[in-house]
């Protein structure tokens, strides 16, 4: 085809788009031969170690294809993680995701993925592709695991975090470094934190419920604030993490313990410390509720509360007390261990 020519097919394409409405540019543009669009199910959400399928169905079935599976990766554009790849018959899986993926196979046009004992990693988005000769479409679903944020400091401080040292640091604790969305939906459900935190994309912000001084102003509006991209070796901030329910359950020693002595009552009851995401957790999902102070595995003093109460940490909201990082050798408190 000339360039002339082609120019003018693409104006009169442009054109004619232009002219529908908006829902009618959407199927003009997303109209599909072999698969059906998610209707009601293009994000779905679950808990880590549940499992989960993510839809994907044919509406017409050709005589020889291929179904492939893939996790997109935002922080990395244009990178494919194939998790499982399918000809109708047979059926195999790659990556880390591949041994705990499946195809559901309901019926003989069902080519739902089945994902087993999710982790905190899976949630993101998933590309299902038909293969048939040289054509190909494709549809996404976003997988959304459902958890609870918290930000995570340094024990020697505010803003000592690379980038790199907050992920270390939320996974020792275990979690993630959380993405804006987390964040987002955190501070939909009260987050309000003055310090700024590295999410996993690495950029830099901090949720405000109440304005005030020292969080950006009392002139402006609630919000996230951003300190956009920042560079992940020279910059420093504290983290933000993400956990979700986990296996186990934390329970209470109410006695007063030095650290050493901490982990090994824990350790006398077949348990062992908890960490800051294990606590949250418990406090998040079984609503763990103590007044009472104690240590946690990364050396910090804190305790749960799911109802405010006085002389429980002065805050009128629930959430985790941290009483920050003390001498583990010449503070006593309890200690709550993870089972």
């Amino acid at each position: 085809m000339q360039p002339a020519a082609a120019l003018a097919l693409a104006l009169t394409y442009f054109t004619w788009t232009s002219a529908l409405l908006p829902q009618q540019r959407q199927i003009a543009h997303k109209k599909l031969r072999y698969l059906l669009q998610p209707l009601v199910c293009a994000e779905i959400s679950a808990q880590r170690g549940a499992s989960v399928n993510l839809p994907c169905l044919l509406q017409d079935k050709p005589a020889a294809y291929k179904v492939k599976w893939t996790k997109l990766e935002p922080l990395s554009p244009g990178v494919e993680n194939v998790i499982l790849i399918s000809n109708g018959l047979a059926q195999k899986g790659y990556g880390p995701l591949g041994p705990r993926a499946s195809l559901r196979r309901a019926h003989a046009l069902d080519v739902t993925l089945r994902i087993a004992d999710l982790q905190l990693a899976d949630e993101g988005r998933y590309r299902c592709e038909l293969i048939n000769g040289i054509e190909d479409e494709s549809v996404e679903i976003t997988l959304r695991i459902e958890g609870v944020v918290f930000p995570y400091q340094s024990q020697n401080g505010r803003y000592k975090f690379t980038y790199r040292d907050a992920k270390e640091a939320c996974e020792s604790q275990d979690a993630t470094l959380a993405t804006y969305h987390q964040l987002s939906k955190a501070w939909t459900d009260g987050l309000d934190w003055c310090n700024a935190g590295w999410l996993n994309d690495g950029t830099v912000h901090y949720p405000i419920i109440h304005p005030r001084e020292p969080c950006g102003g009392v002139d402006l509006l609630p919000g996230i604030r951003s300190y956009g991209p920042r560079d992940k070796t020279r910059d420093y901030f504290d983290a933000f993490c993400f956990t979700s329910i986990t296996k186990g359950k934390v329970f209470f020693i109410n006695e007063e313990l030095s650290f050493t002595e901490a982990t090994q009552a824990c350790k006398a009851r077949a348990a062992q410390l908890a960490r800051v995401g294990q606590l949250y957790s418990a406090w998040h999902f079984q609503k763990l509720d103590r007044c009472d102070a104690g240590w946690l595995a990364d050396g910090s003093v804190r305790f749960p509360i799911a109802t405010p109460r006085k002389h429980c940490g002065g805050l009128p909201g629930p959430g985790v007390r941290n009483l920050g990082f003390h001498n583990k050798s010449q503070t006593l408190s309890g200690a709550y261990c993870y089972q």
